[in-house]
């Protein structure tokens, strides 16, 4: 059996392997220096450091260590991280003394003064902390953020949103996504959260950029299919009938998801997709990748 390790423990064998001995022995040293009896000044000290010291490449990650992140922390996935962010939060878990009220105040005050670096990593972190319940409010402000950065740091590929946001909070990720341009794909729990609310702002969204002339992200009728009126399947066939081929395998996903026979009918006009449907030659990856 696969021996478990702790997000820490994962964090500080990443670091190990990759920096040379020096700016490891440095590191080691910050981090006992700071074990569980940090004072803020100390903790602000040595992140600050940490990329002089260690650098800033890319962590190498291979299968087995995304499946240890998994198995760690379910839905931790650390994929496009670097060294000096692995070795940032590495220290501020070992700065944990115990107090989850406390730790989510240092949270709170180093996201305040943090630069944007300093902000992606404190966000990409939140799956990592202990006391999650104490941590949303400073998550939902990571989503308002107007830096793109740090936005898809808290929104993509980390589970803190999916279990942790209402709906209200998690339907202004999805919707604020595709106001900024970014991806859905990358959104852990996208399609277990769907919901009516969202898919009518999403409707309204796309009236909104029709009506400006300006095009609509295919990756938006992903959230909308399952809860689709007629209303909206009408838009769906429209898109069907006049879209590129991205929104036209867009739309057909989003029809056969809908149990409304308006969805089946509408899908029969185009055979050719309605049969790659069926026989699950297209998808949602699909249409992420050709978007």
């Amino acid at each position: 059996m696969a021996t478990s390790h702790t997000p820490l423990e994962l964090l500080v064998a990443w670091v190990r392997r990759q920096v040379p001995p020096e700016p490891w022995e440095w590191f080691e040293g910050r981090r006992a220096a700071l074990a569980g009896d940090a004072s803020e000044r100390d903790l602000l000290i040595a992140l600050g450091f940490v990329p002089r010291r260690l650098g800033k490449a890319d962590l190498v990650l291979e299968a087995d260590d995304l499946a240890a992140a998994d198995a760690a922390r379910p839905g931790w996935d650390p994929r496009g991280w670097s060294v000096d962010e692995a070795a940032r939060l590495a220290l501020l878990l070992a700065s944990f003394g115990g107090d989850e009220a406390v730790f989510a105040a240092r949270i709170d005050s180093l996201c305040q003064t943090a630069d944007i670096g300093e902000l992606v990593t404190f966000y990409r972190g939140l799956p990592l902390y202990p006391g999650q319940d104490r941590l949303v409010a400073r998550a939902r402000e990571g989503v308002r953020s107007g830096m793109r950065p740090v936005f898809e740091a808290v929104a993509h590929r980390n589970p803190y949103p999916r279990e942790r946001f209402d709906e209200a909070a998690w339907n202004q990720i999805v919707v604020k996504a595709l106001f900024v341009g970014s991806t859905l794909a990358p959104i852990q729990g996208l399609d277990e959260r769907r919901n009516p609310e969202l898919a009518r702002m999403l409707v309204d969204f796309a009236h909104e950029r029709w009506a400006a002339g300006r095009p609509v992200a295919p990756e938006l009728w992903r959230c909308v299919g399952r809860f689709a009126d007629p209303a909206m399947i009408g838009d769906l066939a429209r898109v069907l009938r006049t879209g590129a081929e991205a929104e036209r395998t867009a739309a057909a996903l989003a029809l056969a998801d809908c149990p409304r026979p308006e969805a089946r009918a509408a899908l029969a006009e185009a055979p050719e997709l309605e049969q790659a449907v069926r026989e699950g030659r297209l998808n949602w990856s699909t249409v992420a990748t050709a978007a």
